[in-house]
């Protein structure tokens, strides 16, 4: 059977605490499984104001609603508000996670500060903060966590033979290539491992295969404007041929909250398709004996989505 696996990026306060427990309820009714990975640390969202120059910012902001989804409160956090401790007050509601039954893994110790500066830091800096979410996850949840997935889609060198130290069996940090329409660019995208500082790493990479939501909603496609009406149905056509399994992240700001009903739909769809909704460890049982490629990083942009991230080498 095909597989769609389930990430869901808790990027935000807010995001964990509704989002969060909404995700759990809806998942559950529909016996679905899925991988949930935290941001550990404090939530400096409001710093995102500093993207104002960069390149496709305004146009992201009007076409997802930005102040609909996050909220005028998290928009403010680390600039008029204090920035909150995500680990230190939603600990109860990640450990209600875990004794629903779902995967736990890192999204991240401070989501905005990494995927600002991730990329040009250096090896002390890249692995303090690792060091930080690795150990607030072992004191949230008593035990060591088996996978990540990065912040914006954003690591460097350092941070990946990090996840190696650490013993990460299989992570989600980067994105397979997509086309305009937000089908696949190349027939070989999917699991892999990485080459990194000169060695090849154990560590199975699970990339992103299917455009995200905020990445499609305002828009056109095929002369065809994505809003919350049709979003879904193109998501589903990017599926329906059932020729390989897919990956596809979803945030707890966003189908946790207001885009709920259009993550209701891809549930039904996809499992009329038939799929199986899995968690990044459920399909990593499918993959790990692979003989899979050995790939450099690459970066590039995605149809949708503002500046550079990890993309799977060709």
């Amino acid at each position: 059977m095909p597989q769609i696996t389930l990430k869901i990026d808790a990027d935000t306060y807010r995001g964990t605490r509704e989002g969060v427990p909404n995700l759990v309820q809806q998942l559950l009714r529909h016996g679905a499984n899925a991988t949930f990975l935290f941001s550990l640390g404090p939530d400096h969202t409001g710093w995102a104001l500093k993207q104002v120059f960069r390149p496709g910012f305004f146009s992201k902001v009007s076409r997802t609603s930005v102040v609909e989804h996050y909220g005028i409160k998290t928009l403010m956090y680390g600039t008029l508000l204090p920035a909150p401790d995500i680990g230190k007050t939603c600990g109860n509601y990640m450990r209600a996670v875990r004794d629903a039954g779902f995967e736990c893994g890192i999204h991240t110790w401070d989501h905005r500060v990494w995927q600002d500066n991730v990329r040009v830091r250096d090896a002390a800096w890249t692995q303090e903060v690792m060091q930080r979410s690795y150990a607030r996850f072992h004191d949230i949840f008593g035990h060591t966590p088996v996978t990540h997935g990065a912040a914006g889609w954003q690591m460097n060198d350092y941070a990946f033979a990090q996840l190696d130290q650490f013993g990460i069996a299989y992570s989600s940090d980067g994105r397979a290539v997509l086309k305009e329409d937000g089908s696949l660019d190349d027939a070989a995208a999917g699991p892999h491992r990485l080459s990194v500082l000169g060695k090849p790493l154990a560590c199975v990479q699970l990339p992103t295969t299917l455009p995200t939501l905020d990445e499609l909603l305002g828009r056109s496609i095929n002369g065809v404007v994505m809003d919350t009406s049709n979003v879904a149905a193109m998501l589903l056509r990017l599926t329906e041929r059932q020729t390989r399994d897919h990956v596809f992240t979803l945030h707890a700001e966003l189908e946790g909250q207001k885009l709920a009903p259009i993550f209701e739909q891809l549930l039904l769809g996809w499992r009329a398709q038939g799929y199986d909704l899995v968690s990044m460890g459920d399909y990593y049982q499918t993959v790990k004996d692979d003989v899979l490629p050995i790939l450099p990083i690459a970066w590039g942009e995605l149809p949708g989505r503002s500046g550079d991230m990890i993309l799977q080498a060709a």
